[in-house]
């Protein structure tokens, strides 16, 4: 057996790389390539068509048009490059993500059309006073920041515990028909309309002090009707994702079940659980019914959330517009910049809550 070796100096050639059109693959800039090609022939076509009919560029049948456009294109040069499975697997990519940006159309409109109107409000004035003895320009809505923060800090307190300790229940401790019962309960709860809330507490505190009485803490117990079922289906669900194994090597310690679900069960799923308390916050902090039932309307500043009216942010918009003096514009943008004060605390408080959701969740490393 003999052993051929290659002379001295020479090389072998390395095999040519297969080109992006060639090797089963569309190159990365295609897709975006495509796109804009789709678009370029969309608004070739309305353009002609808008010059054509005189009404212009439409600029929502452009969007479509190119969508469809690229969503055809796509699928039959990938089916042509790369098979009809990766074909296909592009355009449900395309259809998800053009449903995705749909979506996202009007979160981003309404964001711009109360950024836009709610900045001709805002100033130093309306941060630091009230609408007392105000009839036209001037005032502000301290009074109803002050009473919205109460309001909804009042309705957490009464909820979140409530809530929380429910959704322990249910997972930890429930059986039989008492657990089927409040499931059933909160499932009723989440479907009530606001304004059933709101006359629910009205119904109450009429019972106790007489018909006519209108009060902060009104506005609480309202708002904390809305807010419970919301926390007890988030934070239930967020228990049911820690592992049975963490709860098992606690009682394998000798660890009551008590003992456990305070120091595993709760610090391993306070990320989420944190997340749906903030989004019950965010789904009662607007509403409008209730609060103008049970809080009412008033111009003044009211730190008791047990005497006396108490303004909030919604109600300060709905007022504001509803009720126009001279000039209007004044009136109209009182109730813009307080809708955009509205939309920065939610954000101020999602924030605040992933920030406590990252400092609090359990280390995965050292």
């Amino acid at each position: 057996m003999t052993l051929t070796t290659a002379p001295a100096g020479s090389t072998t050639p390395a095999p040519a790389s297969p080109s992006g059109l060639t090797n089963g693959r569309l190159p990365k800039g295609a897709p975006w390539g495509i796109l804009g090609l789709s678009a370029v022939v969309s608004a070739i076509l309305f353009a002609v068509l808008g010059v054509a009919s005189g009404e212009g560029f439409n600029i929502a049948g452009f969007a479509v048009v190119a969508v469809l456009l690229y969503l055809v294109l796509v699928t039959v040069v990938s089916s042509m490059v790369e098979g009809g499975r990766k074909a296909t697997d592009r355009l449900v990519t395309g259809i998800v993500t053009a449903a995705f940006l749909l979506a996202m159309v009007p979160l981003v409109s309404l964001g711009w059309t109360v950024i836009t109107n709610g900045v001709a409000g805002i100033s130093a004035e309306f941060f630091s006073s009230s609408m007392r003895n105000v009839v036209g320009e001037g005032g502000g809505a301290l009074h109803a920041i002050v009473g919205t923060l109460l309001i909804t800090l009042a309705a957490a307190v009464i909820s979140i515990p409530i809530g929380l300790f429910t959704a322990i229940y249910l997972v930890e401790y429930g059986r039989g028909r008492l657990a089927q019962g409040i499931t059933f309960l909160v499932d009723v709860m989440t479907g009530i309309p606001s304004i059933v809330a709101g006359l629910f507490a009205f119904a109450v505190f009429a019972l106790i002090f007489g018909p006519g009485i209108r009060l902060g803490i009104m506005g609480s117990v309202a708002l904390s009707v809305l807010m419970i079922p919301v926390v007890v289906r988030s934070s239930e669900e967020m228990l049911r994702l820690v592992p049975n194994e963490l709860r098992e090597a606690a009682y394998a310690l000798g660890v009551p079940k008590w003992l456990t679900i305070v120091k595993v069960v709760l610090p391993t799923s306070i990320a989420g659980i944190t997340t749906g308390i903030m989004l019950s916050i965010a789904r009662v902090i607007g509403e409008t019914a209730p609060l103008l039932i049970t809080a009412g309307v008033t111009t003044s500043m009211n730190y008791n959330l047990f005497e006396g009216r108490m303004m909030t942010l919604p109600v300060f918009a709905y007022s504001q517009y509803m009720n126009q003096g001279i000039p209007a514009s004044a009136f109209i943008d009182r109730a813009w910049a307080a809708a955009l004060v509205l939309i920065v605390i939610v954000m101020a408080l999602n924030l605040i809550a992933r920030l406590i959701a990252r400092v609090f969740a359990p280390k995965t490393s050292r």
